[in-house]
């Protein structure tokens, strides 16, 4: 008390309130910093406790147990850093958003909901099992009462986001176990920021680096041995995860396992940055609309007798091609879609892209030639071919009706609202896999014009790419 008085004497009662005002300031922050560390917290809490159960020890002891169980969790995280993140850190945070958000909650959000359950005066709640967090997601655990489906909290979705004050819910369903369902609660979203694209060396096409996912780890794409279809309304990014693929490809260009025969119907405009990259670039004919339509009906054929040929050669071989630089992955890279398929006003020019497209989405894949495209309307009547593509790419839609075109029945429920998607950001969508039930949301890279240049130049082959008109003329 005398101290406190003489501070006041010395320095005047002014400063005296400017001093204690920062300190409870930096105090604040410390307890804040301290609040989202929960394993932190739970050290300092065990020292109290030790310190408090063994005073004849004093608090030396104490400090020392802290440091000693500190210097542990640094070597495991520095050894073991993957264990570290899942066995370690997001258990304790997931308990600690479990204490501070969940639990309390719990109640008034399943009664609020209509997922609760009363019987007569007895009041059954859905169970919390567990909560885990994941970059910036709380992964909760649920065990559904008897008759619920994952229709009925996909329903509640929005109102339990709102509920426990995140920005996005989506209901997940388990492996092997029935009863459970996981709630993906987005907390803080690191996509809402552009994504650079990834610097990497690696010629494996089962796993191009082309995005970041939700949880805040990156987005491997496997193109090998699959064709993958890209749809978006205008402005959503389609551009984006074509030329993320094309950065992806770009050690295998470079190093000849990969070749990308580039198919842009809208006179070149999107990809005719990178043609140096291509081993053929087809944009067609200006000048002559029958030769403009024929240009991509060639290129396709091509394609088709690469696919006959590596079929006489592997059969009875192998059942999936393995790239080198003598029989490349080829890669079918087509902007807009519907203009090979829909808007194609020859007939004949129609028909013979209509089937050699149709035999490469059926046939192609094990054969090492991969179709990726990129359309913006997704009905049947526009792209026939839509169920061949084993992955698909929602990102914004119009309607929330084409989500179930692009991902299947479902999709929506859980969790892919595509149609939700701010146009602010442009390269969100979701990704779906045949054969796995929940899409996964990715932020594809932003490349710009000077990214093109900086590939062209990192990964230019020897022999640059020749236009198809060209090609013919000579």
């Amino acid at each position: 008390m005398s101290f406190v008085l003489l501070v006041l004497l010395v320095v005047g009662p002014a400063v005296a309130a400017l001093l204690c005002r920062w300190l409870w300031r930096r105090g604040v922050r410390v307890l804040g910093w301290l609040v989202r560390r929960p394993t932190l917290l739970v050290v300092l809490a065990a020292v109290l406790w030790l310190t408090w159960q063994t005073p004849d020890r004093g608090p030396a002891f104490g400090v020392a147990i802290a440091l000693g169980v500190i210097g542990v969790l640094v070597a495991l995280r520095v050894l073991f850093p993957s264990w570290f993140a899942a066995g370690v850190q997001s258990r304790m945070a997931g308990w600690w958003r479990e204490v501070r958000v969940y639990r309390g909650a719990w109640q008034s959000a399943m009664v609020t909901t209509g997922l609760a359950l009363r019987e007569g005066r007895e009041l059954q709640l859905p169970r919390l099992i567990a909560v885990r967090t994941r970059g910036g997601i709380d992964l909760v655990r649920v065990r559904m009462l008897p008759g619920q489906v994952l229709e009925d909290w996909a329903q509640c979705a929005p109102r339990l986001a709102q509920t426990f004050g995140t920005q996005e819910c989506r209901v997940r369903t388990v492996v092997r176990r029935k009863h459970d369902l996981d709630l993906w609660f987005l907390v803080t979203d690191p996509l809402a920021v552009d994504v650079p694209p990834f610097d990497v060396d690696t010629t494996d096409t089962t796993a191009l680096p082309v995005g970041v996912r939700e949880d805040g780890q990156r987005y491997d794409l496997s193109l090998l041995g699959t064709h993958v279809l890209v749809v978006g309304a205008t402005g959503a990014g389609k551009g984006s995860v074509l030329w993320s693929i094309v950065a992806a490809l770009g050690p295998a260009l470079r190093d000849r396992t990969a070749q990308v025969w580039a198919l842009d119907p809208k006179g070149g405009m999107e990809l005719g940055g990178g043609r140096l990259l291509f081993e053929r670039f087809v944009y067609g004919d200006p000048e002559d609309e029958a030769v403009y339509e024929l240009d991509f009906a060639r290129t396709l054929e091509d394609a088709v007798e690469v696919m006959r040929r590596r079929q006489s050669q592997l059969r009875g071989l192998a059942r999936l091609h393995t790239p080198s630089p003598d029989e490349p992955l080829i890669v079918i890279l087509v902007d807009e879609l519907a203009s090979l398929t829909a808007y194609v006003t020859d007939r004949e020019a129609k028909r013979r892209i209509g089937s050699a497209l149709a035999l490469l989405l059926s046939q192609g894949r094990a054969v090492g030639i991969s179709v990726v495209a990129a359309v913006q309307d997704p009905r049947k009547e526009v792209v026939t071919v839509r169920d061949l593509f084993p992955t698909r790419i929602a990102l914004r839609l119009s309607e929330a009706e084409q989500v179930s075109l692009v991902l299947g029945a479902g999709a929506r429920d859980r969790g892919a609202r595509c149609d939700d998607v701010p146009e602010s950001l442009p390269g969100i969508g979701y990704v779906g896999i045949d054969g796995v039930a929940e899409p996964v949301r990715v932020r594809f890279s932003h490349i710009t014009d000077a990214d093109i240049t900086g590939l062209v130049a990192r990964f230019r082959t020897a022999a640059p790419a020749v236009p198809a008109i060209e090609e013919s003329a000579a």
